[in-house]
């Protein structure tokens, strides 16, 4: 130490290297909204057109969900089943191996594709991970929109060209797009003249399949010369459809004189709108190495050209995180300023000297860039935990300083000369400041048994504060006493105190000495507070993170009808007009949607997704009141259902996840029919009228079965049937002309405008006889799940429940009466956020329970006493109890940030308490009298105390206002490190020093 204190030039240009590199370093940060964690998913798609869920349950994800059960550190498998499509999803444990998991799943398909049916193709195989999350929608729509025709060209404009030139920036990893509509030739025979000419549209098939071949090319040799010769009669647009030649009976005739000859729009089976406008949407995501800001700007940069290129086109974005992290991120480096500025607020209003302001305040920025420095080359990002990590540590920043210059001052006062009272001030306080960043610290290891992404998550905020905390003992050792040394070389003797102090001192004694004459009253108070504690601790609400205020929103509505797509459409626009001007944009999304990625909820075309942004977040609680009592008035039978927009916070902690799920089962282990379903659902939801219970969601399928008996009597093969009932419902498909990106369809059917009911169609037989189809055909209808969800415990009913804490609880009380009944045929399980909640609290409490121990074990190991350390931690009993008294009384929840606040609270509270003891048992190692001794150490310690705590709350204030995603995510948290540091400030002045006299007054020292 006296070395570096004669040589403050070299320790200037030692600093000097190390903010160039730390400024350095802040600009190659990544900067993102949370931290790269990877938690690997692999989602399974099966398309089936024309099964219906129970054939596709049954026959494709049963039997898939049974192998890939199978794949090794499958975390948590789920399925779902619906008309036409469904998809098995698995997630597996963080860090695990994505490559090697999709090859095992890819191998588990093929091993099954053996008993799927065999006209399905190979299910889709999709890798992907919490963090494949959309970085913004772009939706396109043409400023005047003045026919069908006109979308489908935009349509085919947006994926051959938009998403093209998105794909090509180097931050884009891909571009998912939804709400396109092709085009389609159709062929609508004139059956009077095909009946004159004897003609069928069997022979109209025959003849477009006949023209429609590409024959390899020709090489022929003339001489020294080859030549390639090439035939292609490839039908390639309308026109060549049209004017297709048939030979019959020597008569040749072109089809457009036997058909009609049609490209119109094909049927629409999603349909989505931009604020009402049909739209085409795209979700663009991101590089897993790209910075959000460089994505954001190329992509402003593009559209800007493309806004200018294709005038007639509108492009908007939404859903747009870069803005999110970017407003977030500000906030929050506003949050950090505003922290320092108030700590050193703290300082210049204590010290009173410029000098010694000068000092500490110097510790933050050098402390801070040295942490920075430590993110970049350990590649932790700038994110809204680590950046929490930092705001912490500022407050503890500047602590280790106040400590240092203090005991300096202080020895210097006592007649040392400044340089041996630099040297030994600083060397008496390492120990004891060691020790604080130790247990500091230490609170954070018991972190790695956190399960699940929360552990793997706050690795940022642990490795900000530690980094942070170590960067400043550093400073407050090595540079402080230098330029301490520096400053007042030029002195001869130290500052005297002031006026204002002298009384903050006469105060203390007041209140110190109330506190030892009233002794058994602070022990009964704080014997009272165990099992105050205990009961608050039951009875305040539980959940897993906190609920964080937003704007937007994405609606889902089940209409429980077999609506087409169209209706569905035109019910959500009349919806969203009832809604006027307090929604600023939407993005509506209604029936089956293009996706290929699971980010955007699978839903068929009776459902509908609706994207909403408000213009406050009151007027987004009126718009769902809104929307619940226009559908309870105009449509009861459907179902509507808000969730979150859907950002990386929520999808990480899947905070939209239903409070409680009850699984139904029957006795078998099997779904339970529908009518059990209902009655137990009608039950429910009228025992429980404040808990919205959502109707049993069905279809009704027709099903159409030949009567062999019938056929074979009119003499009606089956083949000629199958191709009739096609051609009834246009989907009589004869091949697909490849146009680009798209590909458009040749059908040849029914006018749809001209259409009448199936049965009452003919069909020829075999002799030319016109035979109704109803002779051979039964129409019957029957009800069905609309959706058939299923997971590890195999196939259930799920009704879904939003609910808290208590009511939930008499809801699972009320199920398990019911259905441990006698005569009662179901079972029941259960899921959601209740549970995961509650796993993920108590792990937090079993991290507090090991924290503590190992808080104990350095204590007793500095210390050297196994009494002392209990001495500190009877402190937590105090702050543990107003914490949770506090949070219960302003209506706060207990989840994962205010139950780390209580952890990082115990680490931060008692460093001055451990400081006030070890200056006590210095005082009476030197000879002085007990009583004396604590009052000598608490005023030595007491300017130091009320410092070091004021700067560490004023530090995470800012906290407090909920004026962002970090700052609301942050707020317990924030509030339970104000509240603890007040309490534990008030308890390391006063308690401490009773229990310490009371444990010691009768031993000697």
């Amino acid at each position: 130490m006296k070395k570096l204190l004669l040589r403050p030039i070299a320790v200037t240009m030692c600093l000097i290297a190390i903010v160039v590199m730390g400024c350095l370093a802040l600009h190659y940060i990544p900067v993102s909204l949370m931290p790269d964690v990877d938690v690997p998913q692999i989602t399974v798609q099966a398309n089936m057109p024309g099964y219906s869920a129970r054939e596709i349950d049954r026959d494709v994800i049963s039997p898939l969900r049974g192998q890939l059960m199978q794949v090794a550190g499958v975390k948590d498998i789920r399925s779902e089943s619906r008309m036409d499509a469904g998809y098995v999803m698995m997630t597996f444990e963080p860090g695990s191996n994505i490559n090697l998991l999709f090859i095992e799943v890819n191998e588990k398909i093929d091993r099954t594709m053996n008993t799927m049916p065999k006209d399905m193709e190979r299910p889709k195989v999709i890798k992907a991970s919490a963090m494949d999350i959309p970085a913004f929608y772009l939706d396109v729509w043409l400023k005047n929109e003045s026919n069908n025709l006109a979308f489908a060209q935009l349509g085919r404009f947006a994926k051959g060209v938009v998403s093209k030139r998105i794909e090509q920036l180097p931050q884009t990893a891909m571009v998912d797009i939804s709400g396109t509509v092709g085009t389609e030739i159709t062929c609508l025979p004139y059956y009077e003249k095909l009946q004159t000419l004897g003609l069928t549209t069997h022979d109209i098939e025959s003849a477009i399949q006949r023209n429609n071949i590409t024959l390899e090319a020709l090489s022929v040799v003339d001489g020294l010369y080859r030549y390639n010769i090439h035939f292609d009669s490839q039908l390639l647009t309308k026109d060549d459809v049209a004017n297709i030649y048939i030979n019959h009976d020597g008569r040749l005739l072109q089809l457009k004189d036997l058909c009609r000859i049609e490209e119109h729009v094909a049927q629409r089976h999603g349909i989505d709108r931009h604020n009402k406008q049909n739209a085409v949407t795209m979700a663009i995501i991101k590089q897993n190495d790209a910075q959000m800001a460089d994505l954001q700007q190329s992509m402003n940069n593009l559209l800007e050209d493309m806004r200018a290129e294709y005038p007639e086109i509108e492009f908007e974005l939404t859903r747009d995180q870069t803005y999110l992290l970017t407003y977030t991120i500000s906030n929050l480096k506003a949050n950090l300023y505003v922290g320092v500025l108030l700590a050193c607020l703290i300082l210049f209003l204590f010290m009173r000297q410029w000098r010694l302001s000068l000092l500490i305040v110097l510790t933050i920025p050098l402390s801070l860039i040295l942490t920075l420095l430590c993110f970049y080359v350990l590649g932790i990002s700038m994110n809204i935990i680590s950046l929490s990590g930092l705001i912490l540590g500022v407050g503890m920043i500047v602590d280790n300083s106040i400590i240092v210059i203090d005991n300096v001052m202080r020895r210097w006062r006592e007649g040392d000369r400044l340089q041996e009272a630099i040297v030994k001030g600083t060397k008496e306080v390492f120990a004891p400041m060691l020790s604080s960043v130790l247990t500091t610290c230490s609170v954070f290891i018991p972190l790695i048994f956190l399960s699940g992404v929360a552990g793997t998550l706050f690795y940022d905020q642990a490795m900000g504060v530690t980094i942070a905390l170590f960067a400043s003992l550093a400073v407050a050792t090595l540079v402080i006493p230098v330029y301490f040394h520096l400053l007042f070389k030029k002195h001869q003797q130290a500052p005297v105190l002031t006026n204002k102090n002298t009384v903050m001192y006469h105060s203390y004694e007041k209140v110190m000495r109330w506190v030892f004459r009233h002794a058994k009253i602070c022990l009964l108070m704080l014997a009272c507070m165990v099992p105050l504690t205990g009961v608050i601790f039951w009875q305040i609400e539980k959940e897993r993170m906190p609920k964080v205020e937003q704007d937007d929103m994405l609606m889902t509505i089940d209409w429980n009808m077999g609506i087409s797509a169209v209706e569905n459409d035109r019910r959500v626009m009349e919806l969203m007009e009832t809604l006027g001007d307090e929604v600023e944009t939407s993005t509506s999304m209604t029936g089956t949607q293009e996706f290929l990625l699971s980010h955007t909820k699978d839903i068929t075309a009776s459902e509908a997704i609706v994207y909403i942004k408000a213009k406050s977040v009151e007027s987004l609680a009126q718009i769902k009141e809104k929307v619940a009592g226009e559908l309870r008035q105009k449509f009861p039978t459907a179902s509507v259902t808000f969730g979150e927009s859907g950002n990386l916070y929520n999808m990480i902690f899947a905070t939209d996840e239903a409070d409680l799920e009850i699984h139904l089962q029957d006795l078998d282990g099997r779904r339970p029919s529908i009518a059990s379903a209902r009655q137990f659902t009608d039950t429910l939801r009228a025992h429980f009228p404040g808990i919205t219970v959502m109707p049993v969601v069905t279809e009704t399928n027709i099903r159409y079965v030949a009567d062999m008996e019938q056929m074979a009597v009119y003499k009606v093969g089956y083949d000629q049937l199958y191709s009739r009932l096609k051609e009834q419902m246009s989907r009589n498909r004869i091949f697909e002309i490849n146009d680009g990106a798209q590909s458009v369809p040749v059908i040849v059917g029914t006018d749809d405008k001209e259409s009448y009911p199936i049965l009452n169609s003919t069909v020829k037989n075999s002799e030319g006889t016109d035979i109704p189809i109803s002779y051979l055909v039964k129409e019957t209808k029957g009800e069905d799940y609309k959706r058939l969800p299923a997971g590890n415990g195999g196939e259930f009913y799920s009704i879904d429940l939003k609910a808290n804490d208590s009511e939930v609880e008499m809801v699972m009380d009320f199920v398990e009466d019911r259905v441990h009944q006698p005569k009662s045929e179901l079972s029941v399980s259960y899921a959601g956020g209740y549970f995961t909640s509650r796993q993920l609290i108590g792990e937090l409490a079993l991290v507090l329970s090991v924290a503590l121990a190992l808080l104990y074990f350095i204590l007793a190991a500095q210390f050297e006493s196994f009494i002392q350390p209990l001495i500190i931690l009877l402190e937590m009993v105090v702050d543990v109890f107003f914490v949770i008294a506090a949070l219960w009384s302003l209506g706060e929840s207990v989840n994962v940030m205010s139950m780390m606040g209580i952890v990082v609270m115990s680490g931060i509270i008692i460093n001055d308490s451990i400081l006030k003891i070890d200056t006590i048992n210095r005082l009476r190692r030197n000879g002085m009298p007990l009583l004396r001794a604590i009052m000598t150490a608490g005023h030595q310690r007491l300017k130091p105390i009320v410092m070091t705590s004021l700067t560490t709350m004023l530090a995470i204030l800012p906290f407090l206002n909920r004026g962002d995603m970090g700052s609301a995510l942050q707020y317990p948290l924030s509030l339970t490190i104000i509240v603890g540091m007040g309490i534990g400030t008030m308890v390391s002045l006063f308690m401490i020093p009773l229990f310490y006299y009371l444990i010691y007054k009768n031993r000697k020292a």
